[in-house]
């Protein structure tokens, strides 16, 4: 990646909405040529996507939690994604290092729906156990600013 691509990414993780035109007075191209350069690194896989950040308690999502899973045997990224990814209140499953599996995070309405939602989790045949913690308050919370 050279420098104008890192300039372009690190401009999207600033404004993900920006157009071409801004992205390209940015780094000192072309509208065209910025869009040319974005293509060719979401093309490459550089480029994963793009997406919205939301604020949760607007949307109604008071709970914030992360399940630790415990699963029999091996699993794998496959299967979480098959077994997680159809519940909503699930944002992000990541494969960790430890005594866990994986470390799933949701956002819930409430505690019945943390309860809910981690009972779904402990009713899949490859489940063990789940460790729960609830988010008190978020101290930092900030996207990744530069490549």
């Amino acid at each position: 990646m050279d420098d104008i691509n890192r300039r372009i990414v690190a401009h999207l993780l600033r404004d993900g909405r920006a157009s071409y035109a801004e992205i390209g007075d940015a780094v000192g191209l072309s509208a065209p040529a910025a869009k040319r350069r974005v293509d060719r690194m979401v093309a490459r896989g550089e480029i994963a996507g793009f997406t919205v950040q939301v604020s949760p308690e607007q949307l109604g999502w008071k709970i914030v939690a992360y399940v630790e899973i415990f699963c029999r045997g091996n699993i794998s990224p496959a299967a979480l994604h098959r077994d997680f990814g159809p519940i909503p209140e699930v944002v992000r499953v990541d494969t960790v290092t430890g005594e866990a599996d994986a470390l799933v995070q949701i956002m819930a309405d409430s505690m019945a729906d943390v309860e809910r939602i981690v009972e779904t989790f402990r009713v899949s045949a490859r489940v063990d156990k789940t460790r729960t913690a609830i988010v008190m308050s978020r101290v930092i919370d900030r996207p990744v600013r530069s490549v």
